[in-house]
């Protein structure tokens, strides 16, 4: 173990919990979000997942290879009845079907995931502009407590640029102009 992450841990033992303890924590606060979506899930997009996830396994491609060799196999082989012959127009029919099918689950599944990601990064951005908001009022503390206490520090450009407010709203703009 390094130096550094085992002084962390320290400093986290300091203040009551270890770091292992912090991110179990964290892993518990994030299975339970994740709990919670899965409960706003309706019964329509459970089967919808289920589909899905069964669509993208190996047992589905097996299945499939399994079919579609047996129908080929039974309406080709001679002196048999064949209930769709050369060129398997109702296979055809039968296979755009499920396609159409399989693709709207999938759609429905990917828009759940999609709506659960779109939550998770709109709860990033709060705790990212939380975390902006608690930084600048630290170095805003650190700059008084410099000043305070007499230190001759020379403040650089950077900090008091740091210690500023950071609006999103500009820095959307300024991605934006950056885009063009």
């Amino acid at each position: 173990m390094s130096k550094k992450s085992s002084s962390s841990r320290k400093a986290a033992t300091d203040f009551g919990e270890s770091v292992d303890q912090l991110t179990q924590r964290n892993i518990e606060c994030v299975r339970e979000l994740e709990e919670a979506a899965n409960q706003e899930r309706s019964n329509s997009d459970r089967v919808a997942d289920v589909i899905a996830k069964f669509c993208g396994s190996m047992t589905f491609v097996w299945v499939h290879m399994i079919w579609f060799g047996g129908w080929i196999i039974v309406n080709t082989i001679p002196r048999l009845p064949h209930i769709d012959p050369f060129p398997f127009t109702f296979l055809t029919l039968v296979v755009s079907l499920e396609a159409i099918f399989l693709s709207t689950f999938i759609l429905i599944s990917q828009n759940h995931d999609s709506k659960i990601s779109e939550r998770r990064n709109n709860l990033d951005l709060q705790i990212n502009l939380l975390s902006e908001q608690e930084n600048t009022q630290m170095l805003k503390m650190l700059q008084a407590i410099v000043k305070k206490v007499g230190a001759e520090m020379e403040l650089s450009t950077e900090v008091e640029a740091l210690a500023a407010q950071i609006e999103p709203k500009d820095l959307v703009n300024k991605i934006k102009e950056r885009e063009k």
